[in-house]
């Protein structure tokens, strides 16, 4: 996808979601709780991209989440479509740090940012483990 926004160009993942009316609660805007489907759409585009799906489907070393939080910065409503980026920060030897960011198409303006822990594991033998050699490429090719 083409980012069209300043505020989305360094994010290597940009998806577009469009707003459900059934999302919104009863105060008349988007409920928390659907910014973190949104993060978690993002995230798994990302996870794609980097390989980290391939990684699992091979060799069951996939990627688990171990911690996520929000920024909420304005309430969305129906109808708008969002773009959701996704990128990568602090990269260690078996995680990295998400970074997200919601942007509101109808409002143009950041409606969240976000972050989240990925660590590496091995679902073969239920513990951590060091990121792929493929995993890493991808991170590596995301970042240029």
């Amino acid at each position: 996808m083409t980012v069209s926004h300043d505020s989305l160009r360094t994010f290597p993942v940009v998806i577009e979601i469009p707003v459900q009316w059934g999302e919104m609660d009863a105060y008349g805007h988007v409920n928390n709780t659907v910014f973190f489907r949104f993060f978690e759409s993002a995230r798994i585009a990302f996870l794609e991209r980097c390989g980290f799906l391939r990684s699992y489907d091979e060799v069951q070393i996939g990627a688990i989440l171990h911690s996520t939080s929000c920024r909420f910065r304005l309430p969305l409503l129906y109808p708008d479509t969002v773009l959701v980026g996704a990128r990568a920060e602090a990269i260690d030897f078996d995680r990295f740090v998400m970074e997200y960011r919601v942007f509101s198409t109808a409002q143009n303006a950041v409606a969240a940012d976000g972050e989240g822990t990925v660590v590496s594991f091995d679902y073969r033998n239920r513990s951590k483990a060091e990121l792929p050699q493929m995993v890493r490429e991808g991170l590596d090719a995301l970042k240029r």
